[in-house]
């Protein structure tokens, strides 16, 4: 149970367990994310680095003595942690000099600049990566089929989603920020576009004090938004910006993108590397994504009625979700999300791979009538792993916008995304 008001969110138990076995813990993650709610939830006593009527002092305490801004009951939230970076080594030192587990639970929305830092914190401050609430943290999926079921092969399901198309288009553009919900639609879907408009003119020139022309982000974040889902590389991106009449550099491209990723922006998707039984050339391209699909909406400033008339780009925008989603479900079980796609343009839109060796393959069809088709893909991919040196995928799932979740007479899994939890 979270303090009043506090809305629970899947990393809260990886909090928990990683205050109980490290010294301090760091919740980093895109601003709006949810990290001060989440920390302040199990924290004690708190430092707010942006508080209008300390921070100036704090930041000067920062500079002189380090020691006093760490005390307090613990743990001991420091909020936005980056804005002083020598609170990175104090909270290390502390952590050595005290030898006690949970002291301290740091957040930060910017990867600070190298060289910052005198120590990596490691053996010292674990790290948690949070993101935009997944559907079943905003109440939208019911949660009856668990991902940590499937990969126990407990596969016999047999449940209901309660969204409908027009529910996932609305849950698309609103996104997962926890700012929006249970606001009416009007004033939901505008926290995204404000989002991205304080990307665009400010944070992404904040994070390494280099001022990057807002016209000109605007330009590759749209160019983003529509390669999204897709391997696109530099000079797709360069050619989609000149088809808009306006050009970028590849240096240029390279800097905001990775300015773009150290405020947790953008994240793309890696991809996967199995062991083959054939020597299938594998594709090593990411795919990109935002790290929630709204923000690809709110530059391209379409809302729930557009997705609905272009049921193209719906799709490209539901698969996004669904990857944000199982990242959130993933991590808090030890794993990750990858991609798989082959020469030959066989494809698993999501590879969940734990650290035990356990993995599942996923394809995302928003609609049903591609259903068939991912099934095979998912039982093509599975005889093409090398079973002397892989396991078997604990699951085959097929992850859709539908109403009806169950086992198909080959094993594949039919899991509508509103049923899906951790």
């Amino acid at each position: 149970m979270g303090k009043a008001g506090y809305l629970n969110r899947v990393c809260d138990k990886e909090l928990k367990f990683s205050l109980e076995a490290s010294g301090a813990v760091l919740i980093e993650g895109a601003k709006w994310c949810g990290k001060t709610s989440t920390a302040q939830n199990a924290a004690n006593s708190a430092l707010y680095m942006q508080d209008p009527d300390t921070g100036p002092g704090n930041l000067l305490l920062a500079e002189t003595q380090p020691s006093l801004l760490l005390k307090g009951d613990n743990p001991r939230l420091i909020d936005e942690w980056q804005m002083a970076p020598v609170l990175w080594d104090a909270v290390r030192f502390e952590v050595d000099r005290r030898a006690e587990k949970g002291l301290f639970i740091l957040t930060g929305s910017a990867v600070p600049s190298d060289n910052v830092t005198a120590h990596t914190g490691t053996g010292r401050i674990s790290r948690i990566r949070m993101r935009p609430m997944s559907l079943f943290e905003s109440k939208e999926s019911n949660g009856k089929v668990s991902l940590m079921q499937l990969f126990n092969e407990e596969h016999d399901i047999a449940e209901k989603s309660n969204l409908t198309i027009k529910d996932i288009a609305f849950a698309i553009c609103r996104g997962g920020w926890p700012a929006s919900i249970g606001l009416n639609e009007k004033q939901a879907l505008k926290v995204a576009i404000d989002y991205v408009e304080a990307v665009i003119n400010y944070d992404i020139s904040e994070v390494d004090q280099v001022q990057k022309g807002p016209e000109r982000v605007r330009l590759l974040m749209r160019s983003f938004a529509r390669n999204i889902t897709t391997m696109a590389n530099f000079q797709t991106i360069k050619d989609d910006i000149e088809a808009q009449g306006s050009t970028l550099s590849d240096k240029t491209i390279a800097q905001y993108i990775d300015a773009l990723q150290r405020i947790f922006v953008v994240e793309d998707l890696q991809a996967w590397s199995p062991s083959l039984r054939s020597k299938t050339a594998i594709r090593t391209s990411p795919k990109r994504h935002f790290v929630d699909p709204s923000l690809a909406v709110a530059v391209m400033r379409t809302n729930p009625d557009g997705l609905l008339k272009d049921f193209q780009y719906f799709g490209l925008l539901f698969e996004s979700l669904c990857a944000r989603d199982m990242r959130v479900y993933a991590q808090t079980n030890d794993g990750s999300v990858l991609h798989y796609r082959d020469k030959n343009e066989l494809e698993a839109d999501l590879i969940i791979r734990l650290n035990d060796g356990r993995w599942g393959a996923v394809e995302v069809k928003l609609g049903q009538k591609q259903i068939e088709e991912a099934a095979q893909n998912l039982l093509t991919l599975k005889d093409k792993v090398n079973k002397k040196t892989m396991s078997s995928p604990s699951f085959l799932m097929v992850v859709t916008g539908g109403e009806y979740a169950y086992r198909r007479k080959d094993g594949v899994l039919v899991v509508p995304i509103g049923c899906l939890k951790d």
